[in-house]
């Protein structure tokens, strides 16, 4: 059962509210002043709160400000009580950083659906959020409840982009996100001596370039079409706006970045540490989960071997030769250059 903290100096407003929440199946706590509530809030850790802005002793913008500072409550959803005459008052709340508010005198079914609404929402961001297009969709509906990744893509031109040509290069400044609608792209840098390490591989339904424009700096890697490829741009000034409308979806954002990054992470440490056998076969397995989802029993793979070999971190002769050894092995098969995946089990569980 949900636990709300009322907050309210009027006696006969905070009995009523706890009275209509207790006959909506909530547990309610009850505080008379804005002290009361933040000692209750740190001893009961409720699941929302509903609280008064002008209040004795502490009100209600102490109240939030000093559940924000502690870690133990800085993201429990806040709700604020307001009388029509403090409209102007509720601005500023929102700017604090709280969820929604509600005009005095209220409707019982009002209060239940603004507290339903937000503790769905509170529920949703404690959720693990995939990093394609299902992922940011969830993100972005938690704002306001408007599904604005729709706004963002459509009536947008869809530039076309050849075969091995440049979408981006390191050093320029970003100016757009981009959605790949269709095709597969590909990051990379390269070391001084042009051997080319693939840093993120990208399908349909993802979006990519976002890293740079969050860091507020110039691209670090590049970007190239592995095939045909088409991509929706959205402008920068537009993902800005949508990060910065607020703040727990950016949160969440980032938790998503950092689940990247720790993928990019452990590939680079297998790249240095695994042996060639086991650096191809897991490549092999990272393309086959990458770009085939539903785990086909069929599978191609049609990437050039200078490709491969970047994706590995191997020489272009060593990945040659290690997918002769795959074939005799019958772990794969290899048509007109595509390779087609046989024993992807076996594959998977190579030892180095």
């Amino acid at each position: 059962m949900k636990r709300i903290l009322v907050i309210e100096d009027n006696q006969d407003i905070r009995e009523n509210l706890s009275e209509i929440l207790e006959l909506a199946n909530y547990e309610v706590d009850q505080a008379e002043n804005g002290k009361q509530g933040v000692e209750i809030a740190l001893q009961r850790r409720p699941d929302l709160v509903l609280c008064d802005i002008m209040m004795p002793i502490l009100d209600g913008y102490g109240v939030l400000l000093m559940l924000q500072k502690n870690q133990a409550t800085a993201n429990i959803p806040f709700i604020f009580l307001t009388a029509k005459s403090e409209r102007i008052e509720v601005r500023k709340g929102m700017e604090m950083g709280a969820d929604d508010y509600i005009i005095k005198p209220f409707d019982g079914t009002d209060v239940i659906n603004a507290i339903d609404g937000r503790l769905r929402k509170a529920a949703y961001l404690r959720e693990e959020v995939a990093p394609g297009i299902n992922g940011m969709d969830r993100l972005i509906t938690l704002n306001g409840g408007k599904d604005h990744l729709d706004l963002l893509k459509e009536n947008r031109s869809q530039n076309q982009y050849k075969k091995k040509q440049i979408i981006y290069t390191e050093g320029n400044l970003p100016s757009k996100l981009f959605y790949l609608t269709k095709g597969k792209v590909k990051t990379y840098k390269r070391n001084q001596d042009g051997k080319e390490l693939i840093m993120g591989l990208y399908n349909q339904g993802d979006f990519f370039g976002y890293l740079p424009l969050l860091e507020g700096r110039n691209y670090r890697e590049s970007a190239e079409a592995l095939e045909d490829t088409e991509l929706a741009v959205i402008p920068r000034a537009e993902f800005e706006q949508l990060m910065g409308s607020n703040p727990q979806v950016m949160k969440k954002f980032i938790s998503v970045l950092a689940k990247n990054l720790i993928e990019c992470e452990e590939h680079l440490l297998a790249t240095a540490y695994n042996s060639l056998r086991k650096k191809v076969a897991d490549t092999l397995v990272t393309l086959y989960e990458k770009y085939n989802p539903q785990q086909q029993q069929t599978f191609e793979i049609d990437l050039t071997r200078e490709n491969l070999a970047a994706i590995a971190g191997v020489a272009k002769e060593s990945m040659i030769r290690m997918l002769g050894e795959f074939k005799d092995e019958r772990l794969i098969s290899i048509t007109d250059s595509v390779i087609h995946i046989e024993q992807i089990d076996k594959l998977r569980h190579m030892h180095n």
